[in-house]
């Protein structure tokens, strides 16, 4: 752990941006990362490879803005890409956390006692509204939870949930505009039974 000024011991920062899709989360991440480079910092980026949507080598939002991001397909080797870094890196960035496994939470903490500054974007609800992943504990842990709401595709409210659209009971189904819709409190329609919902589990990494 670094020394600050007067010998307090200098600690990073968690970050964590949060909400349902099409709220802004990439693209919040984004503009943090970029500003951290105008700055002057060092950035590195990761997202977990199970999302390629757009971009093999970048993270982007669906209003096509991009970072440049290294994929891997689990916590113990994002670990492995970024440790040999670690030294010159101050800004760490991770798109998609929500696929990620729960050692992330274990990795957050060695990093901000680091003096590293983790900002973390993902889903909170899966698309029954239940927790998703190691998102809420990252939000207990963290310095600063950002929740953006998107627009309700059906009325036009603040929309805070993830409709999925189809019949896939499948907890990964990775898609955008014409599988996923932002929803209402009001409109959302998980359409699934609780005993169907406590048996997804995200699938395993080699």
């Amino acid at each position: 752990m670094n020394q600050a000024k007067g010998g307090r011991p200098e600690v990073g920062r968690i970050e964590v941006i949060t909400g349902p899709m099409f709220s802004g989360k990439s693209e919040e991440l984004i503009r943090r990362l970029k500003r951290a480079r105008i700055a002057r910092q060092q950035v590195a980026c990761f997202k977990p490879d199970i999302d390629l949507r757009y971009h093999r080598t970048a993270i982007a939002s669906h209003s096509a803005q991009t970072h440049e991001a290294v994929t891997a397909p689990n916590v113990a080797h994002l670990r492995k890409a970024l440790y040999p870094q670690l030294e010159q890196v101050e800004v760490i960035g991770i798109d998609e956390a929500q696929f990620f496994d729960e050692g992330i939470v274990q990795l957050a903490g060695e990093l901000v006692h680091m003096g590293k500054r983790l900002v973390l974007a993902g889903l909170d609800t899966t698309f029954t509204g239940e927790p998703f992943g190691p998102i809420p504990a990252l939000m207990a842990v963290a310095d600063e939870v950002t929740k953006l709401s998107a627009v309700c595709m059906v009325c036009g409210a603040p929309a805070i949930h993830t409709q999925r659209l189809g019949t896939s009971r499948e907890l990964v189904v990775v898609g955008a505009a014409g599988m996923y819709e932002a929803r209402c409190r009001a409109c959302f329609r998980p359409y699934l039974e609780e005993r169907e919902s406590e048996q997804m589990e995200l699938p395993a990494a080699d």
